[in-house]
C-alpha cells in the first residue's frame, strides 16, 4: 500500500511516505536545481584532456560556496568529496582523484547542491576531447533513454512506464539497463521514496500524483547489465568493463505531465555531442 503525503506535514525523513509538494515548492527546487544545471553547463568547457577529477571536484565545491549552496554529497554517508566522476567503466558514485582525463575518456559528472534547503540533483555525460563511435553512441542512447523516461511522467501513469520507455530503448539499441542503481525522490531531502527503476512494466510501481519530485537517471551499458562495487565502498563498476554512460534530471509531475527542474540554460544538456535535429 502507497501513501501520499502533504509535504508540509511530512518529517525531514525518509517515512517511506510519497510526498506531494505545492506550488511554492516547486519555486523552491527551480531555484536549487538552476544552479545546479549553470554548474553543469560551466564544466562544458573545463573537461578536457589532462584535467584530474580533483579539479573538477574543487570547482565544483567553490562554484556552490560563490552562489550560496552546499554539494549535497559532501559528508554523506562518509563520502568525501563534492561530486562523483565516474569515468569509462564505472557505472556511478566514483571518486575525484588526481589522475589526469585522457583523450577519449567518457566522464558522468552528477552534481547535486542544496539551496534553502532543496536539493537540485543532476548530471551528465562529457566526453574528453575526441571519443570513438561506439562511445559517441552510448551517449546518444542514454540521453534519449532519459528522455523517453521523462516523456513517459504524467499524473495516473504509474513509475513503471518510466523504467519500460527506458528499458524498451535501450535493449532495442542492443544496450543493458542497470538494474543495481535507481532514480528516487527528490527535494526536501537527498534521497527519498519513491525508488525510479529503470527498467520494468507500464503497470507496475505506485501511481504518479501531481506534486511528485523525483530523479530519472538511468544508467545504460554496452556490455552487460551486471556491475560491482569496488572495496572503496563507492564506485561501481560494470564487472565486463564495458563502457557504462549517465545521464540525470530531476522532475516534478504536474497537472498536465512533469516539469524537469535542471534543464540547461545554455542548451548543453548533452554537452559535446552533436545538437538534435528539430
Amino acid at each position: 500500500m502507497v501513501n501520499y503525503v502533504d509535504a508540509v506535514q511530512a518529517p525531514l525523513k525518509n517515512t517511506g511516505a510519497i510526498r506531494l509538494y505545492s506550488a511554492d515548492d516547486f519555486a523552491g527546487m527551480r531555484k536549487a536545481c538552476l544552479l545546479t544545471a549553470r554548474c553543469l553547463d560551466e564544466l562544458a568547457s573545463i573537461v578536457k584532456p589532462g584535467v584530474t577529477t580533483s579539479e573538477i571536484d574543487r570547482f565544483v565545491f567553490q562554484f556552490g560556496m560563490d552562489h550560496g549552496a552546499l554539494p549535497a554529497t559532501l559528508n554523506y554517508r562518509g563520502y568525501k568529496y563534492s561530486v562523483c566522476t565516474s569515468i569509462n567503466h564505472v557505472v556511478c558514485h566514483g571518486m575525484p582523484d588526481d589522475k589526469p582525463l585522457k583523450e577519449g575518456d567518457i566522464v558522468n559528472i552528477d552534481v547535486t547542491y542544496v539551496l534553502d534547503g532543496w536539493h537540485g540533483d543532476s548530471s551528465r555525460m562529457y566526453p574528453v576531447g575526441q571519443i570513438k563511435r561506439a562511445a559517441e553512441r552510448l551517449l546518444e542512447v542514454t540521453y534519449e533513454c532519459l528522455m523517453r523516461g521523462i516523456q513517459a511522467v504524467r499524473p495516473g501513469a504509474r513509475t513503471g512506464a518510466i523504467g519500460q520507455a527506458i528499458q524498451t530503448y535501450a535493449e532495442a539499441e542492443r544496450c543493458s539497463v542497470v538494474r543495481d542503481f535507481c532514480g528516487h525522490g527528490v527535494g526536501r531531502l537527498f534521497h527519498d521514496t519513491p525508488n525510479i527503476l529503470h527498467y520494468g512494466k507500464a503497470d507496475e510501481g505506485p501511481e504518479l500524483r501531481e506534486g511528485m519530485i523525483f530523479t530519472i537517471e538511468p544508467m545504460i551499458n554496452i556490455g552487460k547489465p551486471h556491475v560491482k562495487v569496488l572495496s572503496d565502498g563507492w564506485t561501481a563498476v560494470t564487472r565486463d568493463r564495458s563502457l557504462s554512460a549517465q545521464y540525470e534530471h530531476a522532475v516534478g509531475v504536474t497537472a498536465t505531465g512533469c516539469e524537469v527542474f535542471t534543464l540547461s540554460p545554455a542548451g548543453l544538456d548533452r554537452p559535446g555531442l552533436p545538437p538534435l535535429e528539430g
